[in-house]
């Protein structure tokens, strides 16, 4: 069988390449299994400091492959592999950086929300296409709406109308929108930005990022939520990377931690 999604690391960078262009890199069993798998190696892997998730040909992803759905039961359906794709990336303690050339639809914009930095080329389109075959954009819900301006995810969400790069970067749902030619320079301009933090720094301010409080749980007061910042941060000044940051800062050279091309 051949592999739909390819990883590679290099330079402490881990690329996923999502490479099924033949269906539009839509979310097959195969290519849903290989992703979650791909995933898991990234984020386990020292060698691996950034995750970029890219892919071939001209779409990222299309959502769910609508072939293998139709008919099929919930369980079929891959109704868990999603949720554990997003929640992977969205709680990677390695940064995620989305990179299409092309454009997303339905569970593929779900992916980009999931990430942390997403940067398109200007060509790519976007759409919540869901309502449009009669389903509801549940799932992806989770990870579109924290991102998303509310009035914009109301509208996106019920028209399922179709949306440039420059919409999607306006409403929060990309951090850039580059001309096609200019694309790799930026995800490299990202990549080499998120390098320069220290691993164990990355990993506590994307879980401080994804702080959510549960169902039926007091909301913490604001005194409270300073308490715990603080303790949180005096933890990391006084941790071996904080000091490591401090002392490459006073001596003017890089920290142990910066990882530089080659």
């Amino acid at each position: 069988m051949t592999e739909l999604v390819h990883l590679d690391v290099e330079a402490g960078v881990a690329t996923i390449t999502l490479d099924s262009p033949a269906n539009r890199n839509a979310l097959s069993a195969q290519l849903r299994g290989e992703l979650l798998a791909h995933l898991r190696t990234a984020i386990a892997d020292d060698a691996a400091r950034v995750i970029v998730l890219t892919h071939t040909g001209r779409v990222f992803c299309a959502g769910m492959d609508l072939k293998e759905t139709r008919g099929a039961s919930s369980q079929e359906q891959g109704i868990r592999d999603v949720p554990q794709i997003l929640e992977l990336i969205w709680t990677s303690p390695k940064p995620v950086v989305a990179r299409l050339a092309g454009a997303a639809r339905a569970g593929g914009v779900g992916i980009v929300a999931a990430c942390d930095i997403a940067i398109a080329a200007q060509e790519a389109t976007f759409a919540f296409s869901e309502v449009r075959i009669g389903v509801v954009p549940a799932v992806i819900s989770v990870t579109v709406l924290p991102r998303l301006l509310p009035r914009a995810a109301h509208e996106l969400f019920l028209t399922g109308e179709t949306f440039g790069a420059a919409r999607a970067t306006a409403v929060g749902l990309l951090n850039a929108a580059v001309p096609a030619d200019g694309l790799d320079a930026e995800v490299a301009r990202y990549v080499e930005m998120l390098r320069l933090g220290a691993p164990s720094a990355l990993a506590a301010t994307k879980a401080m990022l994804a702080r959510t409080t549960q169902a039926g749980e007091r909301p913490p007061t604001m005194g409270e939520q300073f308490d715990e910042m603080l303790a949180l941060s005096a933890g990391f000044f006084a941790a071996d990377e904080g000091q490591e940051g401090m002392r490459a800062f006073a001596e003017k050279r890089p920290p142990a931690w910066a990882v530089t091309p080659g």
